[in-house]
C-alpha cells in the first residue's frame, strides 16, 4: 500500500527547497506542493504517483513531523491498527498500536555509517582491467568452471 501525507501534520520542512522526504524517496515520487495548485494544500508534500510507490518506509522513517503514513496490508497490520516509526540520531523506535488499544515499542539502532563515509572498495586490490577483454576472466576457478566449447568466437 503506497504511503501519504497527513497534511494536518506536515509543514512542508519549514519551507526549504527539499523536504526530507523529497530527499530520501529512492524513486523520487514525493513532491513539495508550494502554491497549492496541485493539491489544494500550500507547502505540503505529496505522494505524487502512489501506484509507483516501493513502499521501502524511508520517507516514513524520515518524516521529521511524523506526517507520512502507510496503509498497511491487512495480513500484517489488521484493520484499525497501525505501526509508526520515529527516527532519532542513533535508533529508529517503532510503535505499533493494535486495534484493542494495545501498544507496543520496538528500538533498534540504525544500522548505518554517515553519509559519504561508506568505502564498498575497502580492503581490496585494484582490479587489472585488462582481463575484461579474456572470455575465461570470470571462468577461471573449479567454483565457475564450465565448457568453453559453448561459446561462439567472435
Amino acid at each position: 500500500m503506497p504511503t501519504f501525507v497527513r497534511t494536518d501534520k506536515c509543514d512542508g520542512c519549514k519551507g526549504q527547497d527539499k523536504t526530507a522526504c523529497m530527499y530520501i524517496c529512492p524513486h523520487d515520487l514525493m513532491k513539495l506542493d508550494k502554491d497549492g495548485s496541485e493539491t489544494g494544500h500550500a507547502m505540503k508534500a505529496f505522494n505524487q504517483e502512489p501506484d509507483q510507490c516501493w513502499e521501502c518506509y524511508s520517507c516514513v522513517k524520515i518524516c521529521p513531523q511524523q506526517a507520512i503514513e502507510c496503509r498497511h496490508y491487512a495480513d500484517i497490520v489488521p484493520l484499525g491498527a497501525s505501526v509508526q516509526p520515529l527516527r532519532g540520531t542513533d535508533s529508529i523506535m517503532w510503535t505499533i498500536k493494535f486495534r484493542n488499544g494495545n501498544m507496543k515499542r520496538f528500538k533498534f539502532p540504525i544500522r548505518t555509517t554517515p553519509e559519504g563515509s561508506a568505502d564498498p572498495t575497502v580492503g581490496l586490490s585494484n582490479p587489472d582491467k585488462s582481463k575484461l577483454e579474456d572470455p575465461t576472466f570470470l571462468f577461471n576457478d573449479d567454483l565457475h568452471s564450465c565448457d568453453m566449447s559453448q561459446f561462439v568466437a567472435g
